[in-house]
């Protein structure tokens, strides 16, 4: 089914990576020169997919720049009318259409506060990007499918492209610049595994495990098998799992864990030891070999990925493995049904 919205979408984002990159690197550098030393801590305002890409910032922003990342609260700017007092704060809208009014309030008042904005989206003359001080265009293309692929792909990009740049390091940008090539080689090397993937035509829920780095990872993936498949899957970090809810696991629970090579790993692999001895149904997504190759279905990522850049691997295999399960269902994965492109909340 190579005429499948989605599919095209996913396989489109090493150029969107390339593109957003070429595009707007000059002028990420000029944003990070106008706003460097006027905030202590960044302040992210997201819905979605996009809030997802708001946790990776926090431990992007935290591990990189030891700078704290806070996840706004747009309920209390629009339904309850008592926004908080934003002193010393960077606050950065994240919305791939740029249309949804709570999260345009946020960036508004920010503003009204005298605080320093960045919107990250799609559409350049969108309501978010007008409210804005600087805009970082994803230069994603028109996204058509329902689910987000390759617009949670470029809002990554795009705060790992921030976070390079308040580094200032040449080593770090040099890194993004080798994406394409490292998401090319993921997609080919998952196109492999599924075939396997009816096997989970069945599943009525599951676990997905991340943590540090890929905890976003955990809830993007999560959420594409949501969307896509009406299967109840839930995201923890492997540190949380273990408070309580690794109660759910029996023999043949469905848990996908994602493992790339980095400061985490030890913990992720003391985790699979026990999701074993409780025999659980492994979904492994790694670039560790031996994790794979204890997995019942295995989706090898891309080596020589560092692990701040890895959830932009790692997401691939969610995305491919929740598009084949909805065509397993009998599911259309590109217009999933109760849900709709655009959301708008207040």
């Amino acid at each position: 089914m190579t005429d499948s919205i989605l599919l095209k979408e996913i396989q489109e984002q090493p150029d969107v990576v390339n593109k957003l990159f070429a595009t707007e690197n000059k002028k990420v550098a000029e944003i990070v020169k106008s706003v460097r030393g006027s905030f202590e801590y960044i302040l992210i305002a997201a819905r979605g997919s996009s809030d997802n890409a708001a946790r990776y910032a926090q431990y992007l922003f935290g591990t990189h720049n030891q700078l704290p990342v806070a996840l706004a609260t747009p309920s209390l700017f629009t339904i309850y009318r008592q926004a908080p007092h934003l002193n010393g704060a960077l606050v950065i809208g994240i919305s791939q259409s740029g249309q949804s009014p709570d999260i345009v309030q946020v960036i508004s008042e920010a503003r009204k506060q005298n605080r320093p904005t960045i919107s990250i989206t799609n559409a350049a003359d969108s309501p978010l990007a007008r409210a804005s001080d600087h805009v970082i265009e994803m230069h994603a293309g028109v996204e058509n499918a329902t689910a987000a692929s390759k617009t949670y792909m470029a809002s990554l990009t795009a705060l790992a492209m921030l976070s390079a740049h308040f580094i200032g390091g040449a080593e770090y940008l040099s890194q993004i610049q080798q994406l394409p090539e490292k998401i090319s080689e993921t997609i080919a090397n998952i196109n492999t595994q599924v075939d396997k993937v009816d096997r989970y035509r069945y599943m009525e829920h599951c676990a997905v495990i991340g943590r540090g780095l890929n905890y976003a990872t955990a809830f993007e993936i999560a959420l594409k098998i949501k969307e896509l498949t009406r299967i109840v899957a839930e995201p923890y970090s492997s540190a949380d799992f273990r408070h309580g809810p690794i109660a759910m696991v029996r023999e043949g629970f469905p848990v996908m864990v994602i493992s790339p090579t980095g400061e985490v790993s030890g913990d992720v692999k003391e985790l699979v030891v026990e999701l074993l001895r409780r025999k659980s149904e492994l979904l492994m997504i790694s670039d560790d070999q031996q994790l794979l190759n204890r997995a019942h279905l295995a989706f090898p990522i891309s080596s020589g990925i560092p692990e701040w850049l890895s959830p932009l691997i790692a997401i691939l295999p969610g995305q491919i493995f929740a598009y084949y399960l909805a065509r397993a269902k009998g599911l259309d994965p590109d217009h999933p049904q109760g849900i709709q492109k655009v959301t708008e909340t207040f």
